[in-house]
Formats: C-alpha cells, structure tokens, sequence
C-alpha cells in the first residue's frame, strides 16, 4: 500500500522543480477546507455511481471506490486519518487515501471533473446543511419570544422613540416585533437556500467534459434541485457564499439591536429585565458588577461577519472568468460567519428562556414622560377638534405637567378643561396606561388580544402548538463532526 502522503502532485508532470516549501504552505488549504470532508465524500459517491451508470467506470471499480471512500470516512470521523499538507487541500487527501487502499481505481475516480467543479459542489452542500441549522436556531429563538410575548401579554412598558417615552405599548408586543424581523431572516436563508441548491459538479474545469456524463442523475443523488446551467459560472460563482453571508448580516444586525436592549434594559438606570447569572460575569475589581456579556459578545461579533461580507465581496469584485486561486480565500469567511452565527442564535434562544421582567418598574417607566399624550390629542378629535388644534392643546397641557412635575393622567380635570373646554370627565379612561392599550385593537395593534392573536398566528406558521419550554436544539451540521480538526 502506498503512503498517500508521498504520493506525486496531479499536475506534477508538467514541472521540472518540486514546489518552493513556503510556497507549498502558503498555498495549501488543507487546514480548514478539510472540514468538507463529508461532502467531498458524499459528492465522490455521487460521481462513481454516476460514472459506472454511464459505462465510464465499472461496476466492480465503482463498488471499490464506494467502499474506500466509506472506510476513509471512517477513519476521518474517528480521528484516524492522517492530513497531509503536501497534498494541499481535503480532495487530494481523500483521493490520494482512496489511491492507496484500492489501487488505480481510485485513480479513475476523478475522470469527468476538476477540483473547480468538486470544490464548489462541496461547499454548496455545505452551505445548505448549514442554512438548514441555522433556520432551526431562529426558529428556537422565535419559539422562545413567543414564550415571553405569550407570558407578558399584558404587561404594560413605554414604547421609545429616539429613545424618549412615546406611546405605553406591551412587552409581549415588543417581543413580537423581533418575532418579525426574525422571520424575514429566516426566509432570507431560505431564498438563499434555493438558489444555492444547484449543482456546478460535471462543469469540469470550466467547460464541461467530453465524457457521456449525467449530470441530472448526478443532481438527483446529491439532492440539487438541477445542474447548472452554465460551465463557467458553475465553477467561479460565490454569490451564494455572498448571498448567505449578507443574510447572516443582517441577521446579526438584529440580534445587536436586541443585545441593545437587553443591554439598557438590564441597567440599574431602567430596570425592566433581569438576565440569568449563567448568562452575564462579574468584575475583577468591583463586586457589585453583573456585566451582560453574552448580549455584548453577540453585537461585537456583529462587526466580524460584517467584516465577513465585505471580504467576500472584495473577493470577488476583480476576478474574471473562471476559477482562480482567490476563490480559496472564500472558506474562513464563510465557515467562520456560519460557526458563530449558529452559536448568537443558540445562546441567544438559551438566554431568552431564562429571562425576567420587572412588570412594575416597567409600568412605572410608562407612567412618566406623558407617554398617553396621543391619546389625549385623539381624545380631542374624536370631540370635534382639529388634530392640529389637539396638537398643539396637548403640548400645552404638557408643558403645564413639566413645570409642575406631572403627569397628564395627575392633572385635575380642572386644569385639564383649562387647556380646551372639550375635555370632558370621561378622559381619565384614555389617560390610563391599560386604557391605552387596549384602545388600540386592531392588527399589529398593542393591545394584549392582538398580542395573543399574533402569536397564534405565528405558531400556526411555524407548527408550534405550545409554548417552548425546553432549550433550543439544532441539528447536527457537517461542520461540528469529529475529525475535522476545527473548533
């Protein structure tokens, strides 16, 4: 048996001088594109079967190579299998292994593709198990807001604008409002999903081959939903390694915003939410701390998958048709975004289940800064007054409440009617925080029914028909299997 780690370089025939030992570090991508090593595997049975189905391989080559590809696998997922950086990258790896325990069949195996056509196949079968898991993370994490909304109803907090009091609205609907953005999310990865779910493998180098190949059989094994069209884009497109990282992006941009609540809300200045002691650290100097560090981490690895999408973009911006080089630089960025995506997502859902609120100091909050002045200046027109004179009425009572350290609903109807003979003793009904909130009962409404409604929809959508109570769970990815020498 030969040791495929002193096996010759596939294009060693063509030089006269073995690669420069820097060079042949510099340029080896072996340390982290092995993590595709069951997709590469995955896509090589895929290509046998196909081979032998066309007459190009024989049955009993094609039987060989399935089963040394199974037992390198084997040997990969058991910490067995020996990498070697001469041989550059996860696909000479394997073949030059497979070379070495069946003999020439495995040197037969590569007939009718190029490493172009199999890198990309590999990392769009990656890619999709990854979307996969990662839409399962969002749906763990929406399952716990829905938890939350469901539980806090009706509980009444000021909702912001520019970050000042506006208008009382409820935690549950404020939850709900993430539920949402979260969901767009999800089918940006889908849509992503759909159009990386072509197969590029039979476009050979760049202009396909010359062997009677399959490529629809080829497809249907792998599970693409078709070829691609086209040989040269088939093996030098990334828009779906642009697409998906951009997707991640925007993802993670929510989840900041989210880390920014959670953040403020936590403070002693407002209160409104406790976060579990498994979830935050304390201070090397000063005991009373309790620092919210997982939200923090969350919207600094913000600014890294940020970085992520502009490097691919970079990446791709000069290169003309076909493959080249670059596009080795394609996998970090991509294998990192995914990696700690997947995590934002998992230990945000964990943090989630475990979160408290403060129903009271919320309710407080909402009782200052005049947050039913609104309902006030609707109150006005809905007796006759033009909402521009209602406007300007409840500005005034407003400015009367700050110089006097009040709030609207502590004003006496007296100074009430001072401001606008309109006001009638029925007012303190719209002035109270739960008055209006209930006012508003109509779709995407505050008020708690549509709160409740909301959520009835969107586990319906999503085919929970109760709330989460365990933690969020993802599905095994292809990226956390052992062997693959990556964290």
């Amino acid at each position: 048996m030969t040791d495929p780690a002193h096996v010759a370089k596939p294009w060693a025939g063509r030089f006269e001088e073995p690669t420069d030992a820097f060079v042949e570090a510099f340029t080896a991508s072996v340390g982290f594109d092995r993590r595709l090593y069951r997709q590469d595997i995955e896509g090589s049975i895929a290509h046998a079967r196909m081979l032998a189905r066309q007459g190009i391989l024989g049955d009993d080559e094609c039987a060989a190579i399935v089963a040394g590809l199974g037992r390198i696998r084997e040997r990969i997922d058991t910490d067995a299998f020996e990498w070697s950086e001469s041989l550059e990258d996860v696909h000479m790896n394997i073949e030059a292994a497979l070379t070495a325990d069946i003999g020439n069949a495995g040197k037969r195996l590569h007939t009718g593709r190029s490493r172009n056509d199999q890198v990309a196949t590999d990392i769009r079968l990656w890619l999709r198990a990854e979307i996969d898991a990662i839409r399962a993370g969002i749906a763990g994490l929406v399952g716990a807001l829905l938890d939350i909304a469901e539980r806090e109803a009706e509980t009444v907090m000021p909702g912001f604008t520019h970050l000042q009091v506006a208008q009382p609205i409820t935690f549950g609907h404020h939850m709900m409002a993430w539920v949402e953005m979260l969901d767009r999310d999800s089918g940006r990865f889908r849509d992503c999903r759909a159009r990386a779910n072509q197969m590029p493998l039979g476009a050979a180098a760049l202009a396909g081959t010359s062997y009677p190949i399959d490529r629809e059989f080829t497809a249907a094994e792998l599970g693409f939903e078709r070829p691609a069209e086209n040989s040269l884009d088939a093996v030098s497109d990334r828009d779906f390694a642009v697409e998906f990282t951009s997707a991640a992006a925007i993802l993670m941009m929510h989840l900041s915003r989210f880390s920014e609540e959670l953040i403020i809300w936590s403070s002693a200045q407002f209160h409104f939410i406790e976060l579990s002691d498994a979830y935050c650290t304390g201070s090397s100097i000063m005991p009373q701390k309790k620092n919210p560090d997982v939200p923090e981490l969350v919207r600094g690895k913000t600014g890294r998958i940020y970085g992520h999408l502009m490097g691919l973009l970079t990446l791709m911006k000069a290169q003309p048709l076909a493959y080249n080089k670059d596009n080795q630089e394609d996998k970090e960025p991509l294998f990192d975004t995914a990696d700690n995506l997947r995590g934002c997502l998992k230990v945000f859902a964990d943090m989630m289940q475990h979160l408290r609120c403060d129903r009271l100091r919320m309710r407080a909050a909402a009782s200052q800064g005049f947050a039913t002045a609104t309902d006030l200046a609707d109150y006005l027109v809905r007796r006759g007054v033009a909402f521009r004179d209602a406007h300007e009425i409840v500005g005034k009572a407003v400015a009367f409440g700050v110089c006097h350290q009040r709030d609207l609903g502590e004003l006496s109807l007296e100074e009430l009617r001072g401001f606008s003979p309109a006001i009638g003793d029925d007012v303190y009904e719209v002035l109270t925080l739960d008055g209006s909130v209930n006012a508003r009962n109509h779709l995407g409404g505050t008020a708690p029914e549509q709160v409740r409604a909301a959520i009835a929809r969107k586990r319906a959508a999503l085919s929970m028909p109760g709330p989460m109570r365990q933690s969020a769970t993802e599905p095994e990815s292809a990226s956390e299997q052992p062997g693959t020498g990556t964290a």
